[in-house]
């Protein structure tokens, strides 16, 4: 079994760990985590299971840059990254309720770890909406601070599908440098277009139907969930890459009853579609309820192993907690292909690109996919 723990020449600390796609991603780039921490019980055994460190359980508010550092065996100024996804769901299109949300300022809690650690790259992620009503204020306030603190800020939104993952995720992303490096970052180029995507098929047309409820699965976190009748009798209904438009009226919950194109998202009751990409996968990825999760044939869900393959990590990452949780896991993870891009850029801005210099790393990434 592969083992994600293996010592790297540059170093990492990864801020709202989760269950470790960024830091899966990042170790194959070429890093060392050497500290982490996250507030969940079930994503803290899941990475400690899979990284040779313990990540540190508590809230970011009760955590400084001195107590990583410790953790991490480093200095001020010596971390090469220090990367983080605070919880985006407050700025996100689809929540309901006022416009400020408390979760909203945990980037700001980010931003004063940074400025404790002084790392000579920080990588921030969270969803491409903070640009918009909820968050844009608050986003120019980070920017305006990290580059207060001596940073050289680079933003943009990312497609994972374009790093091989098999998903379109978009998310943004805040590289900030330090501005006493001799060096300039680029952003990855990206290594598949829309015609060498990687599809559905791809990632997971060779597994089998998953194993009963109750049957220890061979694969890890291949296991069915339970699906009600009426359900089943529902998505029956879908054809591959279809939708609850496609279920018979008399079959529709009352909400969906009502002109697609007026209620509620369009994907729910969906199914994936074999020569696509998957859509985004979210923490309710347990459901086709919630979204486009259904089996591309299979009157079910897809497993939560399906899921983790469509966030491109490998089979023997194996996520600890109840389908609910895993479910949280995975839709809460930086796809790990994504995260390699990215540790490969800030790795090429440390090594190969001083100012003025050519971004070769660029065939490196193109050439280990």
């Amino acid at each position: 079994m592969r083992r994600f723990h293996r010592a790297r020449r540059f170093t990492a600390i990864d801020c709202f760990c989760g269950a470790g796609g960024f830091s899966a991603g990042l170790v194959r780039a070429g890093f060392a985590i050497r500290a982490a921490f996250d507030l969940d019980a079930d994503s803290t055994a899941t990475y400690s299971h899979h990284f040779r460190i313990q990540p540190l359980r508590q809230d970011v508010k009760e955590i400084s840059g001195q107590m990583l550092l410790a953790a991490a065996r480093l200095g001020k100024f010596e971390c090469d990254l220090l990367v983080g996804g605070p919880p985006c769901q407050g700025f996100s299109r689809q929540r309901r309720g006022p416009e400020q949300d408390p979760r909203n300022m945990l980037i700001l809690e980010f931003l004063r770890l940074v400025g404790e650690a002084m790392p000579r790259f920080f990588i921030m992620e969270n969803v491409s909406a903070i640009v918009g009503p909820r968050g844009k204020d608050l986003l120019s306030e980070f920017q305006r601070r990290s580059q207060a603190m001596g940073y050289i800020i680079n933003r943009q939104v990312l497609n994972a599908a374009d790093y091989g993952v098999p998903q379109h995720r978009r998310r943004l992303f805040i590289v900030g440098q330090r501005s006493d490096q001799d060096t300039f970052y680029e952003f990855p180029v990206p290594t598949k277009t829309p015609n060498s995507y990687v599809t559905v098929r791809d990632a997971i047309g060779d597994l089998p139907s998953p194993a009963l409820k109750g049957v220890r699965a061979a694969i890890p976190n291949h296991e069915m969930d339970n699906i009600s009748d009426l359900n089943r009798l529902r998505i029956s209904h879908v054809p591959t890459g279809g939708g609850r438009q496609d279920i018979p009226q008399h079959l529709r919950l009352r909400c969906h009853a009502v002109s697609v194109d007026k209620a509620g998202h369009r994907g729910v009751y969906g199914r994936l579609d074999w020569d696509k990409p998957a859509g985004t996968i979210t923490t309710k990825c347990n459901s086709f309820t919630r979204g486009r999760f259904a089996h591309p044939t299979e009157h079910r869900n897809i497993s939560m192993r399906e899921a983790a393959r469509l966030q491109s990590f490998e089979d023997d990452f194996n996520f600890i907690g109840d389908r609910v949780s895993v479910a949280h896991q995975v839709g809460n993870a930086v796809p790990v292909w994504l995260a390699y891009a990215l540790g490969v850029s800030v790795i090429d801005a440390l090594t190969v690109r001083p100012h003025g210099g050519v971004a070769s790393g660029q065939l490196r990434l193109m050439t280990n996919k």
